[in-house]
């Protein structure tokens, strides 16, 4: 394994003002061009992870669920969307549906999804690490970074380059 990812997660918390101002920084300045970086960073990043080991994402944080997305996967369960809707998600704060609890009711005790195929846009994106998003959101971006590897990896290569 890559050394930037040994012990990234305590790397990552104790660079968090760092990291949120190199973000920032990024946002105003419009990049610079930077995400041309983002799609090989990615692939480099991946490289070394294999979420299947981590899913740390599933196990702390919820998706979206949006219309489409509970539309799906209520049909691929076989369940009236209310059914769906009342069984697994709850309105947060932002007036999103996201899960009731944490870990992710679809993850399997071997970090796989039961609903993969189906599975929200949110999680079909995450982490954003090849995606204009990367930048384009930078308070989300530093909050991702002490969740997944994969975008402190790239976030930490992304410093290297500027």
């Amino acid at each position: 394994m890559d050394d930037l990812l040994k012990d990234w997660q305590t790397k990552a918390f104790k660079k968090q003002k760092e990291n949120k101002q190199f973000l920032q920084k990024l946002q105003h300045k419009k990049g610079k061009g930077m995400e041309k970086y983002l799609p090989e960073l990615h692939e480099e990043a991946f490289s070394h992870i294999d979420c299947l080991q981590c899913a740390h994402c599933c196990k702390t944080i919820s998706p979206r669920f949006k219309t489409p997305d509970i539309k799906r996967i209520s049909k691929h369960l076989g369940m009236k969307e209310s059914v769906f809707i009342e069984t697994y998600l709850r309105i947060d704060e932002d007036g999103d549906y996201v899960v009731q609890s944490s870990p992710c009711p679809f993850l399997g005790a071997d970090n796989f999804c039961s609903i993969y195929e189906v599975r929200p846009g949110d999680c079909k994106n995450y982490p954003y690490t090849d995606s204009h998003e990367f930048i384009k959101r930078p308070n989300t971006t530093y909050q991702n970074s002490t969740i997944c590897p994969a975008v402190y990896y790239v976030l930490e290569k992304l410093k290297e380059i500027v």
